[in-house]
C-alpha cells in the first residue's frame, strides 16, 4: 500500500480494513526501526490532528488531589530504615561531636560519619529527626567562609574578579543621540521554596547501588554518584520519581548523594532521606543574584539610538552534567575526608545563555552592544533557577525601556512598537493591549497602576506580553497584584490548558519573587529557614490572570515554559513607577522599601 493510504490510531497502523493492521511492536520483531530517520516524511496536516491543539486531561492530577502516593517523598520499600544529615548553616567544617548524646534513643540504628559528613539512621523518620538535632547541640563547626549579607551583593558582584566578554554587538553609534540616560538594576539571592524538601532512596545490595532521586538528570547523576562513592558508573542505577515542587537545581541531587553514602554504609537496607525544610533553606543552591547596569543615548524624539548593556553574575549551573567532572557540585562531595574539589559551575553559552540570558535586547536599537561579566568567585552556593538569568536580565531592560518611554512622554506600548520590527513581537505586544483595554483595575483608598513588559524567552522561544494592574496601601507600602493579562506566541499550541498552567504559574511565581523572596543572612549562617523568614506569595495574593493565546498550527512549536518570569517582574515594578512616580530598580519590591521611597504624605 503506498504511505497515503496508511493511518496511525493507538498504535496501530491501518489500511481501512479493521483487520488489516500492524502494532508498531509487531514492526520492531524483524527489526524494521533499525533505521537512520531520513526526515524526509510529510507531517501529518494540522486539520488531521486529534490531540495536539485540544486539552486532553491529565492522569497524574486524580492520585495528588486525594494524596495517594505519587512522589519520591511516598515512597516505601520493604525495611526501608531513615536517615538524616547534620550539617552546619554555613560553609564549614566539622570539628568534633559527642555521639554519646544519643546512645539509647529509641529506634536509633547507627551513625555515619566521613570527615566533615554526618549522618544518623533510624527505624522511623520521627527517630532520626530526633537524634539529628541530639547530634546539633553537641556538634562544633569551624567556618570556612563568611557569609557576605544580601544588601552588599551588588557591588560586591561588580567589585569581584570577572570573565568579561563582549557577547553582542551590533550597528555603529551615530551622531543622532543628543540625550543620555542610565540606570543600575538587580536582582537578589533566591531560593527554590520547593513545596517540599528534597529527599532520595537509595540501596546497596552488595554489587549495585540503586538511587530514586527527583534530579532533573539521571545519567549526569548517576556520573558524579560513581566518583564520589568510588564505584564503576556501571555499578550505579538512578531511577527518576517525581517530587512535590521541584525545578531548576534545588537539593535534589545532593539528598540523593547523602542517601546513597548512607546506603552504601548499610548494605540490603533501603535508606530514605528526608531534608527538613530549614536543611532546604540553608543548604540548596540557591539562584544567584544579578547586578546590571544600563545606558542609552537618545535623540531628540527619544528614540533609542545607542544601547550599552553590562550584567554582572556569578555562574547559573552549578548541576552535574554529563561529561564533565562535576561531582563536586553534591554537598556530601566537599564534606568527605577524601573530598573533591568544588565545582563552581560553568557559564551556558548563547543563544540560550546562563547569567546573560535575554541581555540581548529584541528591540531594533541602530547600536546595542551588550557585555557579561561572569563572576568566578560566588558569594554563596547557587545554581539554576527557573529563568536562569532572564529574570534579572528582562526585568532590568522592561524597567528601562519604560523609564525612557515615560522620557520621552510616550506611551509605553506605542514606545516599544516604535523600537521593534520583529512582527510576531509586535503582535502580542498589540494583543496584550487590547485584551487589558483602557480601563485599569483600581482600588478604593489605594494607590493603582498598571505596567506592561514583553520579551521573547531565550530570544528563541515563546513571545511573551504582560500587563499588570497593581494597587498599593499608602501607609505600610504594600504592593498587591490585582490582574494579570497575558499574550502568548508559542507557534503551534500542542496543550492550551498545559500553556496556561505554565504562564499561571510563571506569573504566580515571578510575582512573588518581584514583591517578597529574598534570602537573608549573617556572616555565619542563612536566617531565611522558614515560610515565616522567608515569605511568599500566598494564596489570597494570587491574581486574577486572563490569558490570550495566539495559535499558529503551521509554525514550529516554541518553548512555553520560564517565558512569563521576566516579564512579570517589569510589568509589577512599571505598575508601581505607574501608580506613585517613584522608579525602584532592585527586588523585591517590599513593603519595607516601597514605604521608604514614597514621598511623605501632604
Amino acid at each position: 500500500q503506498p504511505i497515503s493510504a496508511l493511518s496511525v490510531d493507538d498504535g496501530r497502523i491501518e489500511v481501512g480494513d479493521e483487520y488489516a493492521s500492524l502494532s508498531y511492536w509487531e514492526l520492531l520483531e524483524d527489526g524494521r526501526f533499525n533505521a537512520n530517520a531520513t526526515g524526509t516524511g510529510t507531517p501529518k496536516s494540522p486539520d488531521r490532528y486529534r490531540y495536539v491543539g485540544s486539552s486532553v486531561e491529565r492522569i497524574d492530577l486524580p492520585g495528588k488531589f486525594f494524596g495517594e502516593p505519587s512522589y519520591v517523598q511516598d515512597m516505601k520499600l520493604p525495611g526501608m530504615v531513615h536517615a538524616r544529615v547534620v550539617r552546619a548553616a554555613a560553609s564549614a567544617r566539622l570539628v568534633e561531636v559527642d555521639s554519646s548524646t544519643v546512645d539509647g534513643m529509641t529506634g536509633l540504628i547507627g551513625i555515619v560519619r566521613d570527615g566533615s559528613f554526618l549522618a544518623v539512621v533510624a527505624e522511623r523518620e520521627e527517630q532520626a529527626i530526633s537524634a539529628a538535632e541530639a547530634l546539633r547541640v553537641t556538634a562544633s563547626w569551624e567556618v570556612v567562609r563568611e557569609l557576605p549579607t544580601q544588601d552588599r551583593i551588588p557591588n560586591l558582584l561588580r567589585d569581584a574578579p570577572t570573565e568579561s566578554t563582549v557577547i553582542h554587538e551590533s550597528g555603529a553609534a551615530g551622531d543622532a543621540a543628543v540625550a543620555t540616560h542610565a540606570a543600575d538594576y538587580s536582582r537578589p539571592h533566591t531560593a527554590h521554596g520547593s513545596i517540599s524538601p528534597s529527599a532520595a532512596v537509595a540501596l546497596w545490595d552488595g554489587s549495585t547501588l540503586t538511587v530514586w532521586s527527583h534530579a532533573q538528570g539521571m545519567f549526569p547523576l548517576r556520573q558524579a554518584l560513581a566518583r564520589v562513592t568510588g564505584l564503576p558508573e556501571n555499578s550505579v542505577r538512578c531511577i527518576h520519581r517525581e517530587a512535590s515542587g521541584c525545578y531548576g537545581h534545588n537539593g535534589a541531587d545532593d539528598a540523593a548523594c547523602d542517601a546513597a553514602l548512607v546506603a552504601i554504609a548499610l548494605p540490603g537496607a533501603p535508606v530514605r532521606i528526608q531534608w527538613s525544610r530549614q536543611d532546604e533553606f540553608r543548604c540548596e543552591p540557591f539562584g544567584p543574584a544579578m547586578s546590571v547596569r544600563i545606558e542609552a543615548g537618545t535623540d531628540d524624539a527619544g528614540n533609542v539610538q545607542r544601547w550599552d548593556y553590562q550584567v554582572w553574575s556569578p555562574t547559573h549551573s552549578t548541576r552535574p552534567y554529563y561529561g564533565g567532572d562535576t561531582a563536586g557540585s553534591l554537598l556530601a562531595s566537599q564534606e568527605k575526608s577524601d573530598s573533591i574539589p568544588e565545582f563552581t559551575g560553568r557559564n551556558i553559552p548563547q543563544p540560550a545563555g546562563g547569567a546573560d540570558r535575554n541581555a540581548v535586547a529584541l528591540y531594533a536599537f541602530p547600536q546595542q552592544r551588550v557585555v557579561e561579566h561572569y563572576v568566578t568567585e560566588r558569594p554563596l552556593r547557587v545554581s539554576a533557577l527557573r529563568g536562569l538569568g532572564a529574570f534579572g536580565n528582562v526585568f532590568a531592560i522592561e524597567s528601562f525601556i519604560d523609564e525612557l518611554a515615560i522620557a520621552a512622554g510616550a506611551d509605553p506600548f506605542e514606545y516599544r512598537l516604535r523600537h521593534m520590527e520583529n512582527d510576531r513581537a509586535r503582535k502580542v505586544i498589540e494583543a496584550v493591549r487590547g485584551l487589558a483595554g483602557s480601563v485599569p483595575v483600581g482600588v478604593e483608598d489605594r494607590m493603582s497602576g498598571r505596567g506592561i513588559a514583553f520579551a521573547q524567552y531565550k530570544n528563541l522561544a515563546a513571545y511573551f506580553a504582560l500587563v499588570t494592574d497593581i494597587s498599593i496601601d499608602p501607609a505600610s507600602g504594600y504592593v498587591r497584584l490585582e490582574k494579570a493579562y497575558a499574550t502568548m506566541d508559542a507557534g503551534q499550541i500542542i496543550s492550551p490548558d498545559g500553556c496556561r498552567n505554565q504562564i499561571e504559574g510563571g506569573i504566580i511565581q515571578a510575582a512573588s519573587w518581584t514583591l517578597k523572596e529574598t534570602v537573608r543572612n549573617t556572616a555565619d549562617e542563612i536566617t531565611s529557614v522558614d515560610w515565616a523568614s522567608y515569605p511568599i506569595l500566598r494564596f489570597d495574593e494570587v491574581p486574577e490572570i486572563e490569558i490570550e493565546l495566539i495559535d499558529r498550527p503551521e509554525l514550529p512549536i516554541l518553548g512555553v515554559g520560564e517565558a512569563a518570569q521576566g516579564p512579570t517582574a517589569a510589568a509589577i515594578a512599571n505598575a508601581v513607577t505607574n501608580a506613585t512616580g517613584v522608579r525602584l530598580r532592585d527586588l523585591p519590591l517590599t513593603p519595607e522599601r516601597v514605604a521608604a521611597a514614597l514621598p511623605p504624605a501632604a
